[in-house]
């Protein structure tokens, strides 16, 4: 009777070491959440990095940059794209990665929280955004609909920075021409 305890301990200590040995992740680890990261990890690959500076927002906190970055597998001829978003306050900085494939999301987002109001529930708070793979959040949120509602992007759970509504459309509009910056790039290559 004591063998089948045993076994289940043993299977369950030999599992997750199976799981790891074929390269199967788990929530909770510490593997890349985005493509590009992902893409940029490949081993016995020559990977070029490429970044172009798209124009940063000044806030009261620090200040906001948005980047468009390529990734280009020169052994297997492929490329990856995606934008980077840092802040930077009090010689810090964070950030977070945005892949291509997740833009158009951001931007609809943006566009959505840019007109929010009150409107939106019938509730007395909300909190309305959307968190990309990475863990970057552009957000609403609002108190017993006392004051403004407040506009905010998060890095992970760590650094939230509030913006004006103006700042937030300043960053708005660094999102969409990085988007049309990196469709005019991904166009030029695929023409090559």
């Amino acid at each position: 009777m004591r063998l089948i305890p045993l076994a289940l301990i043993t299977l369950a200590c030999i599992l997750p070491l199976a799981s790891r040995a074929q390269g199967w992740t788990t929530p909770g680890t510490n593997a890349p959440a985005t493509e590009i990261e992902n893409f940029e990890l490949q081993p016995d690959v020559i990977i070029i990095k490429g970044y172009g500076e798209i124009g940063t927002v000044a806030t009261g906190e620090g200040v906001i940059s948005v980047r468009c970055k390529e990734s280009d597998n020169v052994t297997a001829g492929t490329k990856q794209y995606a934008i980077a978003v840092t802040f930077t306050a009090n010689q810090a900085e964070t950030g977070s990665i945005v892949d291509y494939d997740e833009l158009d999301s951001l931007i609809h987002n943006l566009d959505f929280l840019s007109k929010i109001s009150y409107s939106i529930t019938t509730m007395p708070s909300f909190d309305a955004g959307l968190t990309t793979r990475s863990g970057f959040r552009t957000a609403a949120h609002s108190e017993r609909r006392q004051g403004g509602i407040e506009l905010f992007l998060q890095f992970s759970s760590v650094v939230r920075v509030t913006l004006t509504p103006d700042q937030f459309s300043q960053f708005q509009n660094l999102i969409n021409q990085a988007k049309s910056s990196l469709d005019t790039l991904k166009n030029k290559n695929s023409s090559s």
